[in-house]
């Protein structure tokens, strides 16, 4: 009887890491015996691949290696008519001419072993077992050794991404092996690195710098069709500029991208090229970046160009603010790109401008650089800061200065007094942007070509969301110790990551120091007055009764979607014991990425497919080293852990079995 072996797996893909998992596991077991295991005249695979992968599995419970022998073609379609695999010892190679002169001449590994399996393909498609030759005649290796013969040296799937991934931040190739082998418990576990990493640099780069930049970004989008890459090419049909950004920079942008900081000041190798970064925060408070660019020039028509592309990738939504240096080329392009976004001039950027320009008053006068703080910084009213500016001139002698007369030309860029209604994330300057530059430093090497950048773009990339995954795990180790009192404490920390929880809870504190000074009713609406102790500045305070909204001179809500200390006073004293649902941010809140992202070409964004195989593969590989390692400790604990294993092989065959079913009959 014809016994019929079918596909169990989802793709090819699949189909071979879960074969070469099991025949691991089953390699090292008694049970080489059973009758599913040893080839058998009459059996029936659906494919050649399936019947190799059969006897490759055989060979490792086995010990030896496989090799394809030949093969016959149908002369009508090409197809595969029969097929011979056979052991690798099979034959002998014939005398090569070149050891001659040769003083260590390869050993001959060949025996004329006759071990074989060969198949045949019959009227229904599937290939059928009409040869097979169990003996051979030299030794076979031991069930620890099988990993190194030639046909059992495969890295999984994840492994072989996790290989790629590493080897990009610059790692020498044999600590990228040591490193992988210490994940899965020795180096006996994995198997080889199925390229050179350093021939493959070499082969990366062959087609030169534009044919190797187009092969990159070509290879990022077969693998993920959402990643987005645009080339601005001159007259001559020569890359100038280049834009980026992978699913996960557009998943972030539509979550975060209410606030961009855009930076140039990161040159990449000693041509001087800028880095073009669009970073922004996310709910953590953390860095995230939303684009990169490598420039040619900074010319205006240039950041018109790559502000449309960013546009273009980003599905033509824009920023409620974008924050820059301070430069002229920079703020036509987004005069032209973001008509009605705020552009906010970086007040560090500023401050050093300032410095540069003012040195002296700065070095000879202490009082001078806290009056300018407090034009940019402590103004609420627009009077309040032409006095403050006019009395400042008037006390330095500076009222034909040329820089100051320049900058007050844009004061609505970078005094507070003009920004405090527009959102900004509580962030006033680009030193986010200058974190990550040394980020950046800390990883790319000033000789590297351009491939090397990229690749070691990517690491930089990769750690800045670790420190995002950190702090999703810190939001169950970190709950505050909180008085039964503090309910609306108890209530931020539910909604708000426990970053963004910090400053509310600063917020709370200091609003314990407030003193009502005045309070007005008129039906609904009350208008309450504050001072602090010690501090002259008043601030007031409208809350209506009947819809529970609150409005505070010093706008902290709308520029950091936080409410402010005056506000949180006004709601201790009505006795509201939750923070109200229109002064909650989602971008604040630990349900931020909730929802789904539409990518330039309208189509729901999914995150990088092989980056989410490789967290999956690592996570369950550190539990399994656990759960192993614990069983180990004794016979009872290993009888246990085994069946449990072999149980996990049956269900996954079963999910496996199911999927495949289900795409073969077109439901999937």
């Amino acid at each position: 009887m014809d016994i019929d072996y079918t596909d169990v797996s989802e793709t090819p893909q699949q189909t071979s890491s879960l074969l070469d998992v099991d025949m691991m596991q089953r390699c090292h077991s008694p049970e080489i015996g059973s009758p599913d295991r040893v080839p058998k005249i009459g059996m029936k695979f659906e494919s050649e691949d399936l019947a190799y992968k059969f006897y490759n599995m055989y060979a490792g419970l086995v010990g030896f290696s496989v090799r394809k022998d030949f093969k016959n073609r149908s002369k009508i379609d090409g197809s595969v008519m029969s097929r011979r695999f056979v052991c690798f010892k099979r034959g002998f190679r014939l005398p090569d001419k070149r050891n001659l002169n040769v003083k260590k001449p390869h050993k001959e590994l060949r025996t004329g072993c006759s071990a074989q399996m060969t198949i045949s393909r019959q009227s229904d498609g599937k290939y059928r077992i009409i040869h097979f030759e169990a003996n051979h005649n030299h030794e076979v290796v031991s069930p620890e050794a099988v990993h190194i013969l030639p046909s059992h040296r495969k890295l999984i799937v994840a492994q072989a991404i996790e290989a790629d991934l590493v080897d990009r931040s610059g790692i020498r190739q044999n600590l990228v092996s040591d490193s992988m082998g210490r994940q899965v418990g020795d180096q006996g576990n994995l198997g080889y690195l199925p390229i050179n990493l350093h021939s493959r640099r070499m082969k990366d780069m062959k087609g030169g710098e534009a044919g190797s930049l187009l092969s990159y970004f070509q290879k990022q989008q077969s693998e993920n069709p959402s990643f987005f890459y645009a080339i601005q090419l001159d007259i001559d049909e020569q890359i100038t500029n280049l834009f980026w950004a992978d699913a996960k920079m557009v998943i972030d942008y539509s979550h975060f991208g209410d606030v961009v900081y855009f930076d140039t000041t990161y040159r990449t190798n000693q041509l001087c090229r800028p880095l073009a970064a669009f970073i922004g925060v996310d709910h953590h408070k953390e860095m995230v970046l939303f684009g990169a660019a490598l420039l040619y020039d900074e010319t205006p028509e240039t950041f018109q160009w790559l502000f449309q592309t960013f546009m273009q990738a980003m599905s033509r939504k824009k920023p409620k603010t974008i924050l820059t240096a301070h430069d002229l080329e920079m703020a036509k392009a987004i005069g032209l790109v973001f008509p009605k976004t705020y552009h906010r001039i970086c007040v560090w950027n500023l401050w050093q401008n300032a410095m540069r320009h003012l040195g002296p008053h700065f070095e000879d006068q202490d009082d001078f650089g806290k009056d300018l703080r407090n034009c940019i910084y402590d103004h609420e009213e627009e009077d309040q800061f032409f006095q403050s500016w006019e009395a400042m001139l008037e006390k330095y002698g500076l009222w034909d200065n040329a820089w100051l007369q320049e900058i007050y030309k844009i004061k609505e860029t970078w005094a507070m007094v003009y920004g405090r209604q527009i959102f900004c994330a509580d962030v006033k300057s680009t030193l986010l942007s200058e974190r990550f530059n040394r980020c950046l430093r800390k990883y790319l090497k000033s000789d590297s070509d351009v491939l090397q950048f990229l690749n070691r773009f990517e690491k930089v990339v990769a750690n800045l969301r670790y420190k995002e995954l950190q702090s999703n795990n810190s939001n169950s180790h970190r709950e505050p110790i909180l008085k039964a009192s503090e309910a609306l404490l108890k209530h931020a920390w539910d909604i708000y990551t426990p970053n963004v929880f910090e400053v509310f809870k600063k917020e709370f504190e200091d609003c314990c120091d407030l003193v009502i000074s005045q309070c007005n009713e008129n039906g609904s609406l009350f208008e309450y007055s504050f001072s602090s102790f010690g501090k002259p500045c008043q601030h007031i305070v409208k809350f209506n009764s009947s819809d529970d909204t609150i409005n505070c001179s010093c706008m902290k809500f709308e520029y950091a979607g936080i409410l402010c200390s005056h506000a949180l006073k006004v709601v201790n004293v009505r006795n509201i014991k939750t923070v109200p649902n229109k002064y909650i941010l989602k971008r604040w809140t630990k349900g931020a990425r909730v929802g789904t992202v539409e990518g330039s070409q309208e189509c729901v964004v999914h995150e990088d497919p092989a980056l989410a195989m490789l967290n999956r593969y690592k996570d369950l590989s550190r539990k399994a080293i656990e759960l192993s390692t614990w069983a180990a400790e004794s016979e009872e604990g290993y009888v246990f852990m085994s069946r449990i294993f072999n149980e996990g092989m049956l269900g996954l065959e079963s999910i496996y079995m199911r999927k495949f079913n289900d795409s073969d009959n077109g439901k999937v």
